[in-house]
């Protein structure tokens, strides 16, 4: 035997010319050869020729230079596979790795014979070839991004019939393949990712293999492919998607939520519509699902699904629709309970088993386990809502006020720990143009203003108000209201914020003030911003504010009660209340003597009406007593124009008219208040104070202990620094106040 036949053994040369031969019929008559001698060394147990024939088809074809030897390499291959049938087994990895490595050829043609070769091994070898799936399916997923067809058809073929394989068995090794999957999942090659769908897909369908529990493994990779450009890829990955969650719902035992919400809540802020509304159907399912597991991910599905609830354009109506409804089933997974673990009160020392008690007696423990209890993380919420409260859409900003709103009410113990953080972005949205945004911050900032969670009773002997020292005796008055340190908070800021932004203040100031007495106690709040006006150092600011606070208290319905109080003055309460407005009322004259008239303290408006005199007369201030005789003309002052009928008991009323007569340039509010005294009986011209009737409203019972004295040196004081203030900040130029007077 020469070198050449031991060089090639056991091939004869005719075989091993035929195998280099670029013809494929010589190929395969060489292949037909090697078929028949591979039986017979099988049939006599001789392995090592097979082994040795094997190692030759390799070394010296397979990985040759030359492709038609590779071709017949691969071709004699596939004829020793067919030969040993399930002998096969035996020697898969000698056959099959020199198979794999013709996979990436530069030849297209030796591509494509390395797929025929491979399946015509696997086809023979059929459940033996799992144990190199990997390889395989590794070599497959190249090949389904192949520029050349034929290639690609082969590895097609290949394909089909590896699932069919995979399909019928029992033993696949799913935990072994996730990692390659995991890997390859991320192509961004069209043809790659319909391979590994139709892959993922093929799994899944098998009875005996469970992909929901590797789920989170690839989902992430999924979601990607759903946003591929390809309609084909798209439909095929929606309706794999699709079928993950039937399963899900079916199954959610197996299902490991916690591990993928995350990935939606990405995917929830993409741009591709298709990926969002997939992602948000899938996060509303985990929240029905899941439930309160969902808890601890609640800042990431707020950051996801509240710019979604913005949407307004028809084609996004759906992922808008799946938002709210995510929105609302996360804000119902927070209850009351959640607030028992926060102890009213903090106790230096107090541990879990004082908070476990507390619940054992409220009977919640019977429902769970303290311990197991799935808690909200707050701060990263509060985080996640304060930014978004600032966000561009109206919509988004309703929602996040809603979700503050509904803290408050529910863990009103827990959310104020983080109400520094809230505060100051809740008050500047008071700013925001739409009305109901302000209408819902209004609503939060009471709630936190008038919180359990935020009150304290006021200290036996703290004042109350400055005001006290004007009522006669100096007592405290008595109220069982609890004082919110929040509330007083609120009220400074929201007077810091009229003064620095004064078109709030015009455009919205009264609609902001009316909407807080409605959903807090009226009397607080003028008592609490009559106070801090007190101390108010702008005092044109000063003028202007309490201006706005007389107009609301006189002509707003929200006020009904509060004039009822003001106007009677019957209890010791109401006459505080007074003294406490008409301090910081004596900013504003004019709102001073209205004050008065609507507190029918007739006399001491007579007495104020005398010091006018002093009073630098502007436009300003002419459009302000303007103003109030309309007001004595509207319905609020009804009874003060039918007291003008006994002209005994109210002679200081009818001089006080008088003294705003006379007040008036010639106009129509003149006229107007000329024509009302002209109604008059002629009586009034001689008061008879020897009347045996009621006393008039100066001597009721609790205005008599009124220092009115006092409250005209306060009054006094009050408009000399007003003249100082003017003075210092007086222009050079200035025209007479009185000229080119225009009342309306």
């Amino acid at each position: 035997m020469s070198s050449s036949e031991k060089e090639f053994s056991p091939l004869s040369l005719s075989t091993v010319r035929a195998l280099n031969d670029k013809l494929y019929e010589k190929r395969k008559v060489a292949a037909l050869e090697i078929e028949k001698m591979v039986k017979e060394f099988s049939t006599a147990n001789n392995s090592s020729q097979i082994q040795q024939l094997i190692r030759v088809l390799t070394d010296e074809f397979a990985v040759s230079n030359n492709p038609h030897s590779r071709k017949g390499g691969l071709i004699g291959l596939a004829a020793c596979a067919i030969a040993l049938g399930k002998e096969s087994s035996m020697y898969l990895d000698q056959l099959i790795d020199p198979v794999l490595a013709c996979f990436s050829d530069p030849d297209s043609r030796v591509r494509y014979y390395a797929c025929e070769a491979l399946y015509n091994i696997v086809k023979v070898a059929r459940g033996a070839v799992l144990g190199r799936f990997n390889d395989i399916f590794d070599g497959l997923s190249k090949l389904a991004a192949d520029p050349d067809p034929n290639v690609k058809n082969g590895s097609e073929l290949l394909d089909r019939l590896l699932k069919d394989i995979v399909s019928e068995s029992t033993s696949f090794d799913l935990a072994s393949f996730m990692p390659l999957l995991r890997e390859r999942i991320y192509t961004k090659n069209q043809f790659a990712r319909q391979f590994l769908v139709s892959w993922v897909t093929v799994l899944d369908s098998v009875p005996d293999i469970n992909m929901l529990v590797y789920l989170p493994e690839f989902l992430d990779g999924l979601f990607h492919i759903l946003a591929d450009p390809s309609r084909e890829v798209r439909r095929m990955c929606e309706s794999a998607l699709g079928e993950f969650l039937k399963g899900i719902k079916k199954s959610p035992s197996s299902a490991n939520f916690s591990n993928m919400v995350n990935i939606l809540i990405v995917h929830c802020q993409a741009q591709d519509e298709l990926l969002q509304l997939t992602a948000i159907m899938w996060l509303k399912e985990f929240i029905l699902l899941s439930g309160r597991a969902m808890l601890p991910f609640a800042a990431g599905i707020l950051t996801a699904v509240l710019p979604c609830v913005a949407y307004e354009d028809h084609r996004r109506k759906n992922i808008k629709d799946t938002a709210i409804a995510v929105n609302n089933s996360l804000l119902r997974l927070i209850t009351t309970e959640d607030d028992l673990s926060v102890p009213t009160s903090p106790v230096e020392g107090e541990d879990k088993d004082q908070d476990k008690e507390k619940e054992r007696e409220k009977g919640f423990l019977s429902a769970f386990s303290y311990k197991d209890k799935v808690e909200l993380e707050l701060a990263p919420v509060v985080d996640v809502l304060t930014r978004h409260l600032l966000h561009e859409s109206m919509l988004t900003r309703i929602a996040v006020l809603r979700w503050i709103y509904n803290l408050h009410i529910k863990i009103p113990n827990k959310i104020f720990r983080h109400v520094d953080e809230l505060f100051p972005v809740l008050l500047k949205t008071l700013s925001d143009k739409a009305d109901e945004v302000i209408l819902l911050d209004l609503e939060v900032l009471a709630e936190i203003a008038s919180s359990p969670a935020g009150q304290r009773a006021r200290p036996a002997g703290e004042k109350s108000s400055s005001s006290q020292n004007l009522a006669t005796g100096g007592e405290q008055a008595p109220s069982g209201v609890m004082m919110n340190t929040y509330f007083t908070k609120f009220m400074v800021s929201l007077i810091k914020l009229f003064s620095t932004d004064k078109e709030l203040l015009e455009n919205r100031g009264s609609f902001i003030v009316r909407q807080l007495c409605l959903l807090l106690n009226a009397e607080a709040i003028f008592r609490a911003l009559a106070e801090i006006l007190l101390e108010e150092e702008d005092l044109r600011f000063a003028a202007i504010m309490v201006q706005t606070l007389n107009s609301i208290l006189l002509t707003s319905t929200e006020l009904f009660e509060l004039r009822t109080q003001l106007k009677d003055l019957k209890t010791k309460e109401s006459c505080d209340l007074f003294c406490c407005l008409y301090q910081s009322w004596c900013h504003n004259p004019v709102a001073t003597v209205s004050l008065c008239l609507l507190t029918q303290n007739y006399r001491h408006s007579c007495d104020l009406l005398q010091l006018f005199g002093d009073l630098e007369v502007t436009v300003e201030f002419l459009t302000e007593i303007d103003k109030l005789v309309q007001l004595i003309e509207s319905p609020i002052f009804t009874y003060l124009r039918l007291q003008l009928l006994d002209a005994q008991q109210n002679a200081y009323l009818i001089k006080a008219l008088y003294g705003l007569l006379m007040l008036l340039p010639q106009s129509r509010a003149f006229d107007t208040l000329r024509h009302r005294l002209d109604c008059l009986p002629a009586s009034h011209l001689i008061p008879q104070h020897q009347s045996v009737q009621a006393p008039p409203p100066e001597q009721r019972e609790h205005v008599a202990r009124i220092n009115f004295h006092q409250l005209i040196q306060h009054f006094q004081h009050v408009q000399a620094k007003h003249r100082t203030a003017k003075q210092r900040v007086r222009p050079r130029h200035t025209e007479d106040s009185t000229q080119r007077l225009e009342v309306p």
